[in-house]
């Protein structure tokens, strides 16, 4: 039966899981450390025993990516993610400096709105759940239409955990009717405390323009250099296992591979050899033409979606044993759809005469999409790395690693997270990537360690004391004399 009225219906739902979520929340703030964790470490222990099936869930409610990868990310966003922030202290005062006079003590923002893509449905509402709580709050979820089952059935796993461990299960909420009415009443809701947006650049940006703080990132469009010093097979070979895991669908993948001119001919040969086809004109004409929709946006029939289904769609014909579309490209802009995002196995191959003209390229690539997202580089020589890291407008650089993965934090030490924020440069208000400590506030408490007679004393006499202007040499003396105490202590 159709509903009527389902805006309507979607706005009172919304309202109601948040009046439910602030009286979870309330009654959560006043929990212990240990009741907190032991809460957490439920929904993580879920999250593992049902990965499999969450995964085989979301590839069936939206088609995309690969059922064992994406049971890798829900046990990643589960395990990995839990022993990462296991031993965080988010209760409370969590520091104390009896020397400076300071103390800081943890407080939950409140209640969060988590937006749920559809790349990445189940893994992400376990991830998000876990550092909800972990940092004290809670959280309700608006879904992607097309993810809705499989991510209503994650939030019932999580609430089961959650009660199960004691715990208020209204502390993890999702809405039933998704309509961009229910998510802007949910981002806007004078109840909720923060927004976690992850999703597609409109929908961050509606979350940037709500009035609430908000936490979103920006699209990913890594570049990966091989530089000349790097093990070309390795370097290829980390490159197409993470441009393949899941179809392409983390946004931290690679999205062009760029070489040394005079290189192209071994990285061109390894890349065939490991699996790359490489599109002739035509080819590249038809894929170009499918990928790119009239309004100058991605088709979202490729996302995710296997090399073969994306050769039968855009009409061209590929080896059976094609695991990534290559094509050739020179230029970067709105007119060439393989110099944007694509989360699909579709590479675009660059060249440049030099690492400091691959960087200009590379620059270029990721201020017209991608800026503060991620780079990849593969290379021996750290100075290299040094180079890259100084002057590419990123806030992650991947040395010698699968991209998306080294990105969340699968292959590397960075913060398990599946939300990569994207610093100044790419609209976002974190370059980390996000975990408890950003979705909680920290109060200080701080001691008076100077009194202000003893700032005044020993400033020298000003001729002027009945003048309106102010005597450089007395703030000038008053700065220093706040320094030396500072400093003494």
């Amino acid at each position: 039966m159709q509903l009527i009225d389902k805006d309507l219906l979607s706005i009172q739902e919304t309202r109601q899981l948040i009046a439910a979520a602030k009286a979870a929340q309330q009654e959560f703030a006043s929990k212990s450390q240990e009741e907190v964790d032991r809460i957490v470490k439920a929904i993580a222990d879920a999250g593992v025993c049902n990965a499999e099936r969450l995964a085989v869930m979301a590839n069936e409610d939206t088609g995309f990516g690969v059922p064992a990868h994406k049971k890798i990310k829900n046990v990643f966003a589960s395990r990995n993610v839990y022993e990462a922030i296991k031993d965080i202290k988010t209760v409370g005062e969590i520091s104390r400096d009896e020397v400076r006079g300071i103390r800081a003590v943890a407080v939950p923002v409140g209640v969060i709105a988590g937006l749920i893509p559809s790349t990445n449905p189940t893994s992400t509402v376990l991830y998000k759940s876990m550092i909800a709580l972990k940092a004290g709050n809670a959280i309700v979820f608006s879904p992607h239409p097309s993810a809705l089952r499989c991510i209503q059935e994650t939030v019932k796993i999580v609430r089961e955990a959650i009660a199960k461990a004691g715990g208020n299960e209204n502390l993890v909420t999702c809405i039933s009717i998704p309509t961009p009415q229910a998510t802007d009443c949910l981002m806007k809701h004078r109840d909720i405390a923060l927004i976690l947006a992850t999703g597609g650049s409109a929908m961050v940006r509606a979350a940037y323009s709500s009035g609430t703080p908000a936490i979103g990132v920006g699209p990913g469009n890594g570049p990966a250099y091989i530089e000349r010093s790097a093990d070309i097979p390795l370097a290829v070979k980390r490159i197409l296992d993470s441009k393949t895991f899941d179809n392409g669908t983390i946004c931290a993948s690679e999205q062009s591979v760029v070489c040394d001119t005079d290189m192209r001919p071994a990285v061109q040969a390894e890349m065939e050899k490991q699996g790359a086809y490489f599109l002739n004109a035509d080819e590249k004409a038809k894929l170009s033409k499918f990928i790119l929709r009239p309004n100058g946006t991605m088709n979202p029939q490729i996302v995710g979606r296997s090399v073969q289904d994306i050769a039968e769609l855009s009409g061209i014909t590929v080896p059976k044993t094609a695991r990534v579309l290559v094509v050739d490209e020179d230029k970067v802009g709105k007119c060439y759809p393989f110099s944007q995002e694509k989360l699909a196995p579709i590479l675009a191959f660059y060249m440049a005469e030099n690492y400091e003209k691959v960087c200009e390229l590379c620059c270029r690539i990721l201020l017209f999409e991608g800026a503060g997202h991620t780079f990849s580089l593969h290379t021996k020589d750290d100075k290299m790395v040094d180079y890259f890291a100084k002057n590419i407008p990123v806030s992650r650089v991947m040395v010698n690693t699968p991209s998306a993965l080294g990105g969340i934090g699968a292959t590397t030490n960075l913060m398990p997270s599946l939300t990569l924020g994207c610093g100044a440069v790419g609209g976002s208000a974190t370059s980390e990537n996000v975990g408890p400590l950003q979705l909680m506030n920290i109060r200080y408490a701080a001691f008076g360690t100077v009194e202000l007679d003893d700032i005044m004393a020993g400033m020298p006499k000003s001729e002027n004391t009945c003048s309106n202007d102010v005597d450089p040499a007395l703030v000038e003396s008053i700065v220093k004399n706040i320094i030396q105490r500072f400093q003494t202590k």
